[in-house]
């Protein structure tokens, strides 16, 4: 009787792509990073068409930041979704779908008769089908792909998110000058559709089985605890999620409204879009750093540090609104607060179950992305209250005093706990 064939190798020995750093991780971040830019565009060319919108529709500053704020809701409800297609189909098919979401949606915007209809389709199909596809679903299958310096990854894909938000402004507004809004939408729409479905093709590879039983092996402190932060798991997790909606709202203030907050004081939407460009571009460098940051000394203590100096920012455009001030605070707040949403990726790795992560991390996620959508719509509903963005900056300051609050108590928790609980809880 012959002997029982041998198990087949491992698929990782056979294919030295599928392996976790390998050449072919290295070369899917870059396909990643570009996905993320394009996918990105939607939150970002709301921001610089609003005042023509605005004019355009006949509506107050409060209802011409609705689109940003569907946007955002179902990009953060999306997210959750797509994470769950690409967990069972792998990342190929929410990026198909984002890409036929992005490109009928800046369509069907283009051909909007109303500011309702442009935030319907901005919110369900640019925010719930296409950019929510390049968001959550990529930083799972990114931090699948890597085991040394995973949270450096993570940052640099996380990174394309402001990326596109250093490119599209300036573009956008050059041709919003030039053939009008609504063509421009055309053009953004066929582009993205075209983008997104050829790099969605170089995604087919699904990720190693291996690098999923390896997490805990990346380099980040593996805290884990049934009790994270010394709370039960409800607990912390709600206030994760309440910290990521305050850090978020006072992130939107300037970056939904800098190009309007320009109009208004003389300098025009031109000078607007070019800070927030700047502003974004920062945010890049911002991450990458925070990436770094966050693999020596943890999440939490770099989510204080994003949270302060985020603080700091937004005050800075109290006194000073002239030409050359705004665009040097427009790069401190994007060198400030680009680490911060990242960070929440990392806390959960930290003190959550391994097992968990994905789903506790889009929860998070999509909390930081409603904080955005509300913060966006506050911001111009203080502007029509008040008549000012000086009251619009002041709210912001109190929902960041919120976020630094949570995220001193988490720490100050982990510290006691520290100094004399029982073996096992984070330290």
């Amino acid at each position: 009787m012959s002997p029982p064939p041998s198990p087949p190798a491992p698929a990782a020995a056979q294919d030295p792509s599928s392996l976790p750093d390998s050449r072919y991780a290295v070369m899917r971040l870059v396909i990643t990073l570009a996905l993320m830019t394009v996918g990105s565009s939607g939150m970002y060319v709301i921001a610089v068409v609003l005042s023509a919108v605005q004019a355009e529709f006949g509506v107050s500053r409060a209802d011409a930041s609705l689109p940003y704020t569907f946007l955002m809701i179902g990009f953060g409800i999306g997210g959750v979704m797509m994470g769950r297609l690409a967990d069972r189909f792998g990342v190929m098919v929410p990026l198909l779908i984002g890409g036929v979401g992005l490109g009928l949606g800046f369509a069907l915007a283009a051909m909007s008769s109303n500011v309702w209809m442009f935030s319907l389709v901005h919110g369900l199909l640019i925010g719930f089908l296409g950019s929510a596809a390049t968001f959550a679903p990529l930083l799972a299958d990114t931090s699948l792909w890597f085991v040394r310096r995973r949270g450096f990854a993570v940052a640099v894909c996380a990174s394309g998110n402001y990326l596109g938000g250093a490119i599209w402004p300036p573009i956008v507004q050059h041709f919003v000058e030039t053939v009008g809004w609504r063509q421009t939408y055309l053009g953004l729409g066929l582009f993205s559709f075209v983008a997104m479905t050829a790099l969605a093709l170089l995604m087919r590879k699904r990720p190693p089985v291996a690098v999923a039983a390896a997490v805990g092996n990346s380099g980040i402190a593996a805290t884990v605890s049934s009790m994270p932060f010394g709370l039960t798991v409800g607990k912390a997790q709600l206030l994760l999620c309440v910290a990521g909606v305050a850090c978020c709202v006072a992130m939107a203030m300037p970056q939904v409204h800098i190009v309007s907050y320009c109009t208004d004081l003389g300098y025009g939407a031109a000078r607007g879009a070019e800070m927030l460009s700047l502003m974004l571009a920062c945010g890049v460098v911002s991450r990458l750093v925070s990436g770094a940051i966050c693999d020596r000394i943890g999440g939490l203590r770099t989510l204080m540090l994003g949270s302060v100096l985020q603080g700091i920012a937004l005050l800075l455009f109290l006194p000073f609104d002239g030409l050359v001030s705004l665009y040097l605070i427009a790069a401190l707040f994007g060198l400030f607060q680009g680490g911060l949403v990242p960070a929440y990726a990392i806390i959960v790795r930290e003190y959550f179950e391994p097992a968990e992560a994905g789903a506790r991390v889009g929860t998070v996620i999509m909390a930081t992305l409603l904080g955005m959508a509300l913060g966006g719509w506050m911001s111009g509903k203080v502007f029509d209250l008040t008549g000012s963005y000086h009251a619009a900056f002041l709210n912001g300051i109190a929902w960041n005093l919120l976020n630094f609050s949570i995220a001193f108590f988490l720490l100050w928790r982990v510290r006691k706990m520290a100094r004399g609980t029982p073996t096992g809880q984070p330290a």
